[in-house]
């Protein structure tokens, strides 16, 4: 075990990696090294996810692991949204945690290391872990100079706000990070040179909403105005994807930089939740369906090859047969490129919890089963569609002969890949021609280049 060495295990969404990403450069300033092996780190630190209910025994999990696993001289520190939100609970649950850290205080880790090292080294007593869940409205602002950025090989995310101002009834974000908070155009555009600098071909811009972004800066169309901003700072980005946008929020202009500006990807995540008025009316979720059929059919008629992905939950309180098989004739009919499908999770304390958790588990699980049948089927014929297309592919690996890739229509870690035949360089964008489908994945080789006499 290594002096001032430290281990860290991020949870949940990419989201959380970026704060765990930017604790990590805190620590590596502050003198430490990052250990992959946590027998060989004197700090463990795990980014806890409290999202629903099975991220939360993911966290619980890991954390018992590593509890378990201690030796003397290292401490554990739990951080993150479950923390945030059941920070004395979570020490009780899982005995030989050293220190709390909350989301909210993210960039506080290395004052929380500190004081856990100094109780390490003394004499004193700390049979009660270190809390730091100082009183804080919202998300620090405070990100003491680090890049709020998480790379993975040639594509990045790029956290543009954090925290949440919709009223969504199934979600406790609102409760753990607070409002939306938006990150100034200026450092968003820095960190996107930065990171185009350091060999960077994609940025996934993320936030709870990203079309709510610039909304507590009083900008209008605040999204589009920071994609304009970006094409034209940071005109050699190859890619820009957006995640994690908002019904009812996609404006003309939006849709006007998606269709104009080659750098923006024709990719849009919308996580829907549901097609069902009264469904989303309980949900305190947009509910007009006219406004989402017009909105992609404006958007589809405007914005070439456009992939769409969606999300949505099954056996919300309430849902009856007739409210999930107009979800599922929504799907069969919109055909979406990618869809992700939840099973309604209980949380206390948001504003369904009044609502319980009525609808039988076996009953969720067979309209889930039938929902990603139903996908599966319709992925594979938009995959059979692009057979002898060319498609530009980000190389992000090679194994036995094969490249592996992604094209625009996939977001990283969510969507499918391309297996292109042969040795492509790991970081270039190369053009595939379509030779193969399958449900969320495609086949090709590289395309031969037209050489001009």
């Amino acid at each position: 075990m290594s002096k001032n060495t430290f281990h860290l295990v991020s949870l949940g969404c990419a989201k959380n990696t970026v704060d765990s990403d930017s604790m990590a450069q805190l620590l590596l300033r502050d003198g430490y090294r990052a250990a992959a092996d946590p027998d060989k780190a004197t700090v463990l630190i795990v980014n806890t996810c409290g999202f629903i209910g099975s991220a939360k025994e993911e966290s619980y999990k890991v954390l018992g692991e590593l509890a378990q696993a201690k030796r003397k001289g290292q401490v554990l520190i739990a951080a993150g949204c479950l923390t945030q939100r059941y920070g004395v609970e979570v020490a009780q649950k899982v005995p030989g945690v050293d220190g709390i850290l909350g989301t909210r205080r993210w960039m506080d880790v290395v004052q929380v290391v500190r004081k856990l090292r100094s109780l390490t080294g003394s004499s004193e007593l700390h049979p009660e872990p270190v809390y730091h869940l100082p009183e804080a409205a919202t998300v620090g602002s405070d990100e003491k100079d680090t890049l709020r950025v998480s790379v993975a090989g040639a594509s990045a995310y790029l956290k543009v706000a954090d925290g949440c101002r919709r009223p969504c009834a199934f979600c406790a974000i609102p409760l753990i990070k607070g409002t939306a908070i938006s990150r100034p155009v200026e450092k968003i555009i820095n960190e996107a040179r930065v990171l185009r600098d350091s060999g960077v071909r994609e940025l996934v811009l993320i936030a709870q909403d990203t079309t709510d972004y610039g909304s507590d800066l009083g900008m209008k169309d605040g999204l589009a105005v920071l994609l304009e901003h970006l094409t034209v700072s940071v005109p050699d980005i190859d890619w820009i994807r957006i995640m994690y946008s908002y019904p009812g929020y996609v404006t003309d202009r939006l849709i006007e930089v998606m269709a104009t500006r080659k750098q923006v990807l024709p990719y849009l995540d919308i996580p829907l939740q549901h097609a069902h008025p009264k469904t989303l009316k309980r949900m305190k979720r947009p509910s007009n369906i006219g406004w989402v059929y017009k909105t992609l059919a404006k958007m589809r008629s405007t914005i070439p090859d456009l992939s769409i992905r969606t999300t949505f939950i099954v056996g919300y309180p309430g849902e009856t047969d007739e409210e999930y098989q107009a979800l599922y004739d929504f799907v069969n009919e919109i055909r979406f490129d990618r869809v992700g499908a939840f099973q309604f999770s209980f949380e206390p304390g948001t504003t369904s919890s009044p609502l319980g958790d009525p609808v039988p588990s076996e009953v969720k699980q067979e309209r889930y089963e039938r929902l990603m049948e139903l996908q599966q089927n319709i992925s594979l014929q938009i995959n059979q569609s692009l057979v002898g297309r060319t498609l530009d592919v980000l190389v992000e690996g090679f194994d036995n002969g094969i490249s592996i890739g992604r094209s625009y229509r996939d977001a990283p870690e969510i969507d499918g890949v391309v297996l292109v035949e042969g040795k492509a360089k790991v970081g270039e964008i190369v053009p595939t021609k379509i030779t193969g489908a399958l449900a969320y994945d495609l086949t090709g080789v590289l395309a031969r280049k037209v050489i001009k006499l």
